[in-house]
């Protein structure tokens, strides 16, 4: 049975050659361990005038174990060999250390390192592995393995307090720092390169100090045990970084970690695809080579504003006042994609600078959306379709990135729009939306002073600060490129959007109700429908008791009941409409009160053939709403979904 161990990613906060000398005062024997009774050198070599020292050394050790184990074993102390290959010029140490006794019954590999911080040289990092297979020891294999497990834990946990007891002993005899080795070939060419620019920190982020406190304190924030080990092992996946695929940073880890709820293997799968797409898109060279078309630069009505009251950088963006299909038809769907991953990367490049700045882990940013101005040319399908495109993909690449997103001035259309794009929104990503409905999001109660200071807040929301941001405005037809973006006339296609849509046909006379149980007052009611073939007609009731989805005759309404009467116990909230073939209606309610809401179809019993529809409906939470909801109660809308 073969068993390996594995201890956490150690920091000290000294130098490499202080550690080492520290390290060196452990032998022949310590006082911390007493376990060691002796450890004799039985080969010493230098190489390389003093960079390399190559030392064995057999060490004895006392048995730790029950008396009748002793017993069963007939000895009391047991011998290892350690080897250590210290290299000074590398500033690396590497320790094996292998059992002499019992070597055809257990082996036991154990490796070690101590080296230089790659990120600040005056620290040291040291890990420890180890492997134990016991192929047959006396019966009692079980048993050793538990003592095994235990005798290595014990001796991880006393690993860093002997450094530490040496150090201390090093500086109360004056000896606080040790020169870093160097030969005269050395010295001279250090001294021709003093002028020269300092080498770039490496591509690859193996800065172990991931388990120092101050550096998660710093820039990862708070983690559990739990969390700190899967992240470090998650690491470990990745530590064999090229230029193709360099290693990710801790940051970009622990984001994918938690869109996968910390699984090890999702997130491996998910960063594994990232890392390719970022390859097959030159993701890593997007900040120095995209030129931002004349056009974007004009009309696009967004850009980075200073930082959140927690300090996370603040991007705004008018989407009310944006030409959706003028940019699209001017610049193209994978230009507004690219822009899009532009500012995603710009995102990441602030949030470090975010970090150093406030000294605390920003490992993600604030995102204002101002509605003003949103109506139904929004809605757009190409757009919409373009919309999902971006969402997906800042989904699976950019996880963990969005912080909060302040939804201010939202109009009555907002819902619908709401409706088809959140389902493709995360779930954990979703809960961050809060919504303002009111003119006044800058002083209502809840207002965003709650969440960006009064002095950052844009003019055009009511505040003192000016921004650069454009206000967008309609992209003139001349800059129009194409007119291949397919529209279709508007449809909606059950595979356009990933099954979102349902299908229903309905035969003449037939009634199709969406029975939606109410428990939060307040909250919103949204739909979204288009009739495919024939005339339908929808409305929508209320009634306060609780009626669930039942297999009723498809030709009459629950309300046909005996115990139903309109005024009474049931009321039509939205009167009928009439909708024709390629029609869409969009709308949303208020659910003031609890109960049920049904959404009923219904096609005429005149058509002269059966009606076809495809529907889907969405309840925004009242919990992620602040501010009034009048401004999103809008009944319903009816408008055809053609391009204008």
């Amino acid at each position: 049975m073969v068993q390996k161990y594995e201890s956490p990613v150690r920091i000290y906060k000294y130098p490499f050659e202080l550690v080492v000398a520290a390290y060196e005062r452990r032998f022949p024997t310590c006082p911390q361990m007493p376990i060691v009774l002796d450890c004799e050198i039985i080969e010493d070599n230098q190489y390389d005038n003093g960079a390399r020292r190559d030392t064995k050394r057999r060490c004895k050790i006392a048995v730790e174990a029950p008396y009748l184990i002793k017993k069963i074993i007939g000895v009391d102390v047991v011998f290892f060999i350690q080897k250590n290959f210290l290299d000074m010029k590398t500033r690396t140490l590497n320790i094996e250390a292998t059992n002499e006794s019992f070597a055809t019954r257990v082996e036991i590999f154990e490796k070690c390192r101590y080296y230089a911080h790659p990120e600040n040289p005056d620290w040291t990092c040291f890990d420890q592995t180890a492997t134990l297979d016991i192929k047959n020891f006396f019966g009692i294999e079980h048993s050793m393995e538990k003592m095994g497990m235990k005798q290595y834990t014990q001796t991880t946990l006393k690993g860093k307090e002997i450094i530490e007891f040496f150090v201390n002993e090093l500086k109360q005899e004056g000896i606080s720092h040790v020169e870093r080795w160097a030969d005269e070939e050395m010295e001279n060419s250090t001294t021709a390169a003093t002028n020269a620019t300092p080498p770039e920190k490496p591509p690859l982020c193996r800065d172990n100090s991931i388990l120092d406190a101050d550096y998660i304190a710093k820039y990862l924030g708070q983690l559990t045990p739990l969390q700190e080990s899967k992240l470090v092992q998650l690491r470990k996946r990745f530590e064999h970084g090229t230029s193709e695929h360099p290693e990710p940073d801790y940051q970009t880890l622990l984001r994918f970690l938690r869109a996968r709820d910390f699984s090890i293997d999702k997130a491996t799968a998910m960063l594994q695809e990232s890392l390719q797409w970022r390859k097959e898109h030159r993701i890593d060279d997007i900040l120095g080579e995209y030129k931002t078309p004349a056009v974007v630069e004009k009309y696009f009505p967004g850009g980075w504003h200073h930082h959140d009251k927690d300090g996370r950088p603040l991007y705004i963006l008018r989407l009310g006042t944006m030409d959706v299909k003028g940019l699209l038809k001017s610049v193209g769907e994978d230009e507004l994609l690219k822009l899009t991953l532009h500012i995603c990367e710009e995102g990441l490049k602030l949030m470090k600078e975010a970090t150093k700045l406030y000294g605390k882990p920003i490992w993600n940013w604030c995102l204002l959306v101002d509605l003003d101005g949103l109506s139904m040319r929004h809605l757009w399908r190409p757009g919409v379709k373009a919309l999902l495109r971006i969402i997906e993909t800042v989904e699976k690449n950019y996880p963990e990135t969005m912080g909060r997103v302040l939804i201010v001035r939202a109009p009555r259309v907002f819902p619908v729009l709401w409706t088809i794009v959140s389902t493709f929104i995360d779930e954990n990503t979703r809960s961050k939306f809060l919504f303002f409905g009111g003119p006044d999001c800058m002083h209502a109660e809840d207002g965003i002073e709650q969440y960006i200071d009064t002095d950052k807040i844009p003019s055009f929301l009511g505040g003192s600060c000016n921004t650069l941001i454009h206000e967008g405005g309609l992209v003139p037809k001349h800059l129009y490129k194409s007119e291949s973006i397919e529209e279709n006339n508007g449809a909606i296609h059950a595979h356009d959007h990933h099954g979102l849509y349902k299908a229903v046909d309905l035969k003449p006379g037939q009634l199709f109700e969406l029975l939606i149980r109410n428990t939060d007052p307040k909250s919103v009611l949204t739909w979204d429908f288009e009739v495919l073939k024939n005339d339908t007609l929808f409305a929508v009731y209320h009634t306060e008791k609780e009626l669930e989805q039942s297999g009723n005759d498809d030709f009459s309404s629950v309300f046909d009941m005996p115990e139903f009467k309109e005024g009474a116990n049931y009321k039509k909230i939205e009167q009928s409409v009439k909708c024709r073939p390629k029609e869409g209606v969009q709308g949303s309610h208020e659910m003031a009160s609890t109960g049920t809401y049904v959404l009923q179809w219904m096609c005429p019993p005149s058509c002269d053939g059966p009606a076809q529809l495809m529907y889907f409906h969405e309840i925004l939470s009242s919990a992620n709403y602040k501010g009034s909801m009048t401004s999103l109660q809008s009944g319903f809308s009816s408008n055809s979904l053609q391009s204008r």
